[in-house]
């Protein structure tokens, strides 16, 4: 299931590396809980709608969302959802301003055994820690399938879900594809933007466009249009 937030304008310029307020957001809406430090079943887009002139002037360091923006908040738990709602309705402040407005549900399609979705957020897919040092793959790198192919998988086991016939990968008929430094505190992390085709069984596929692909998910990456 999906949360779709409608946010007022900005009233202070919203920097780059904004993404993980947004995780801290989702926190706060959520309550005390005990998913801080658990895999993400759930994940979080960017904010959508923001622009970098202001009165004809590029605006320094950040964006602005004049029309105010648009956030979503996929999980495969529905009770998950439902406390976001709640928190959402008793603190309506998000981030810089925002504040929400609107929120709607949406129930999570039949996508079918096949499905390219968009990314509604960049994607990273990364290797394990080796002597201090984590590889980043990108859509131009076979590698990235694979680790994207892993991750879901996993998520899928302790969803209790059959992960046999899962599979991700980059749409590389995408001719726009592109990759994306994202430093969250000062961390770099080398993502990319580009559709993924998701196949597996039904349940696996809806699954995917609730959690999302790849890495941090909980974190504003990978999230699936």
């Amino acid at each position: 299931m999906r949360l779709h937030f409608t946010l007022s304008p900005n009233t202070e310029t919203v920097p780059f590396d904004y993404p993980y307020l947004l995780t801290g957001t989702f926190h706060k809406l959520l309550g005390e809980n005990a998913i801080h430090d658990t895999i993400s079943l759930y994940s979080l887009s960017w904010l959508h709608g923001g622009v970098t002139m202001r009165n004809g002037k590029k605006i320094e360091g950040g964006l602005d969302f004049p029309q105010g923006a648009r956030w979503f908040i996929s999980a495969h738990d529905e009770t998950l959802l439902q406390k976001i709602a709640g928190g959402a309705l008793r603190d309506t402040d998000v981030c810089y301003g925002m504040k929400v407005t609107e929120i709607r549900t949406q129930l999570t399609p039949d996508f079918g055994s096949r499905f390219c979705f968009k990314a509604g957020s960049p994607i990273l897919a990364r290797s394990k820690e080796v002597k201090g040092r984590v590889t980043h793959y990108t859509h131009t790198d076979p590698e990235a399938d694979q680790v994207l192919t892993q991750t879901l998988r996993h998520k899928l086991d302790i969803a209790g879900l059959d992960s046999s016939s899962a599979k991700v990968q980059f749409d590389r008929t995408y001719r726009n594809a592109k990759t994306k430094l994202v430093t969250i505190k000062g961390i770099g992390n080398r993502c990319t933007v580009c559709p993924v085709v998701v196949e597996g069984a039904p349940e696996a596929v809806q699954f995917a466009w609730n959690v999302g692909v790849g890495h941090l998910t909980g974190n504003g990456f990978g999230s699936l249009i």
